[in-house]
């Protein structure tokens, strides 16, 4: 169980990093090094390092097979932060691909 929970941790982390990175993307800066030396970038980047260490710490004790399902639901994840940091709509595109996704998963398991 503990390392179900790292692996979910990592993937919560993940998705909130990406969502820093896209709210730096939507900033216009002066200069070109203000675009990669900014608090978004820096802290977004340090979690998905956290990510990738906690991803690791999760393989010691999980089967290989079920990681990347697992990771696979960060995309869920980041749908839904993006429709409420960014008030970005969910289309029916976006629902139709975390849809496959979900499918994905439980064929997967069965």
């Amino acid at each position: 169980m503990y390392y179900w929970i790292l692996l979910l941790s990592s993937v919560v982390i993940a998705a909130f990093s990406q969502i820093l990175l896209k709210k730096s993307a939507k900033i216009t800066y002066k200069a070109w090094m203000q675009e990669y030396l900014n608090p978004y970038v820096i802290i977004g980047y340090s979690m998905m390092i956290v990510s990738t260490v906690l991803t690791i710490f999760a393989y010691k004790g999980l089967e290989y097979k079920n990681g990347p399902i697992i990771e696979s639901l960060g995309y869920i994840l980041v749908m839904l932060l993006s429709c409420y940091f960014f008030s970005e709509k969910i289309t029916k595109r976006k629902l139709l691909g975390n849809l496959l996704i979900l499918i994905g998963i439980v064929v997967f398991y069965i």
